[in-house]
């Protein structure tokens, strides 16, 4: 696997963007991506995928505030990054640093042998939702055609 393609453009598939996902918490949350993850590619556990992202959860929450989170985690026997970008019905605590409930998230699954760049990858990520104009548009997305786009044509 080649590292020098990571970009939030090809780490995201349509069939992973998802609007207005009903969640009533964080756990649920986190299921709800181990099981698309899992629907997209059966050979992946959505069992192995949830508990490493409750397990990465444990050691601090990935809610980076405004109303966004970033869970990410590493999977034994992935050969390729995958990235689940969501819109939430209703926000949802999150434990995030600023006390404010999501209803943005972008979880990234890697590699177990991560690199370096897949933290470039989520430092990407952190820029682009720092840009409050950007994600206001992402949460006026009705469909998930349009939330796809908005997050792969936009530039930071």
């Amino acid at each position: 696997m080649s590292d020098t393609s990571l970009t939030i453009d090809n780490i995201l598939a349509p069939a992973l963007t998802l609007c207005q996902v009903p969640a009533s918490s964080k756990k649920r949350v986190l299921e709800f991506i181990a099981e698309r993850i899992h629907y997209q590619d059966e050979t992946l556990n959505d069992n192995d995928i949830f508990n490493n992202l409750v397990s990465r959860e444990r050691l601090g929450s990935t809610g980076i505030g405004q109303g966004i989170a970033i869970p990410h985690c590493r999977l034994e026997g992935l050969d390729r990054v995958i990235g689940v970008l969501m819109t939430l019905a209703e926000p949802v605590d999150f434990d995030a640093i600023d006390n404010q409930p999501v209803d943005l998230v972008f979880a990234l699954v890697v590699p177990k042998e991560a690199t370096s760049e897949h933290l470039e990858l989520l430092s990407q990520l952190a820029e682009r939702f720092n840009d409050s104009a950007f994600c206001e548009r992402l949460r006026k997305c009705q469909d998930a055609d349009s939330l796809y786009k908005g997050m792969t044509t936009d530039s930071p």
